[in-house]
């Protein structure tokens, strides 16, 4: 098999565009192996005089578990992000079929001005909130939560709609033919084969929803109802205000759920980030 052979300005930028993605690697790990290095430190100091303490110790690890609610902050995020992303992918799911493969009055318009309201954050409608939960008492209401996390989001409807574009019309107008409706067309035809991306629009939605504190500060107030990003702040602005050693120890533990489900869904997530950003 014939290779050619690369220029001295190909080697160059080749050797350079190495040093480049290095550089990028090592300034974005750094910041984690900052954090690791805090959580296995003596004493309640953040900040190090060199990356690697004098001393290790698991001593927070301990503490966090036996002396704190983390895991139960823990549970409570999982299934809340486990539902919110059901709701949220089922509604972009038939949201993104609508758009896709019926005709229907405000179709046209009716994505774009969904993009438009997306621009706007959700900070703006914190009042709104407000009067909403002591209007209708919904403090500490998990599920008055749930249904406003799960809203949807415009950009997961525009990115499983491109993808649903690019499936031939043809098995659609075959299953029709054969008699099937609207419903089997979309359950057995169009889902299965988008299951690749509607696993990266079921991340990216459970991502969203475990690190989420504005909206989840609002309705949640009870501490046996809080979630991960609730309990970790009240690590650095209430009994613990001091200990940013036990708060390290604590973002080091929280960040491996959303690895285990990363890693799990690895393969199916390649897949529908390439597929979504070739076909649409």
């Amino acid at each position: 098999m014939y290779h050619k052979k690369l220029t001295r300005a190909e080697l160059r930028t080749l050797w350079v565009s190495r040093v480049i993605i290095w550089v990028i690697i090592l300034l974005v790990l750094f910041p984690v192996a900052w954090i690791v290095m805090s959580s296995f430190s003596e004493g309640d100091s953040f900040f190090l005089s060199s990356l690697f303490p004098k001393r290790l110790s698991t001593q927070h690890y301990a503490d966090l578990l036996q002396k704190t609610d983390f895991l139960l902050w823990v549970c409570n995020s999982l299934k809340l992000c486990i539902i919110v992303a059901v709701i949220q992918l089922a509604l972009t799911s038939l949201a993104a079929y609508a758009f896709s493969r019926m005709r229907f009055t405000g179709r046209r318009y009716g994505l774009m001005t969904l993009l438009v309201l997306q621009v706007f954050p959700n900070t703006m409608a914190v009042a709104g909130y407000y009067i909403l939960i002591y209007k209708f008492s919904l403090v500490d209401s998990a599920v008055a939560l749930i249904f406003v996390l799960a809203g949807g989001s415009a950009f997961n409807i525009w990115l499983l709609k491109s993808y649903i574009d690019s499936i031939p019309l043809e098995l659609d107008e075959a299953a029709k033919i054969d008699g099937a409706g609207e419903f089997v067309v979309f359950s057995r035809i169009i889902l299965p084969l988008a299951s690749p991306q509607l696993v990266v629009i079921f991340l990216f939605s459970f991502i969203a929803t475990y690190s989420e504190y504005v909206i989840t500060s609002i309705f949640l107030q009870t501490p046996g109802k809080m979630t991960l990003a609730l309990g970790l702040q009240s690590f650095i602005t209430n009994q613990f205000a001091a200990h940013w050693t036990l708060f390290s120890a604590a973002a080091v533990l929280s960040s491996i759920p959303i690895m285990i489900v990363f890693m799990a869904l690895q393969k199916y997530i390649q897949n529908g980030l390439i597929a979504g950003g070739v076909k649409g």
